[in-house]
């Protein structure tokens, strides 16, 4: 039964980082087609920002996806060698417990949250004070959730 999660969640992954790609192709080859007249030009980075933000999204999503089917294939199937002894995935990969997996998973899960609240932020238009006032709570939410994540990793990574 883990296997089959182990696969379907890789290739969940894999669809998600496929999709990201077409978009940013997309967006590049619309860019590339386009003559860029003044009124044009806003009009297309306003759609492009959205598109690639989408992508960054989708690429987020394909990255929790890959961290769970790997995390659980290494815990509860095989240890992944691979991941141990290379020095440039920064033990991303390496799952010792359940509780380090959803860690792991928590983190990128906040990241994408992030991106999904600034795909929002630009999708509004701000009409009032209020308005702009709880999108500057927003960000401090957002950059309070991301400094507490990098001060819990430095404190863990401590001696």
């Amino acid at each position: 039964m883990v296997l089959l999660a182990v696969v379907s969640s890789i290739i969940a992954a894999l669809v998600l980082m496929i999709i990201g790609t077409i978009d940013i192709i997309l967006v590049a080859k619309s860019g590339a087609q386009l003559a860029l007249s003044m009124e044009a030009a806003g009009e297309f980075q306003q759609a492009a920002t959205g598109d690639i933000i989408h992508a960054v999204d989708a690429f987020l999503i394909g990255t929790v996806l890959l961290i769970f089917g790997l995390g659980i294939y290494e815990l509860f199937i095989c240890k992944i060698h691979a991941a141990d002894n290379a020095e440039q995935s920064a033990n991303v990969l390496v799952v010792h417990s359940l509780d380090q997996l959803k860690e792991k998973i928590g983190k990128v899960i906040i990241m994408v949250l992030v991106v999904t609240f600034f795909k929002k932020a630009l999708e509004i238009k701000y009409e009032s004070i209020q308005e702009l006032v709880w999108l500057s709570a927003g960000i401090f939410l957002c950059a309070a959730a991301l400094f507490i994540l990098g001060w819990r990793q430095r404190k863990t990574d401590e001696p």
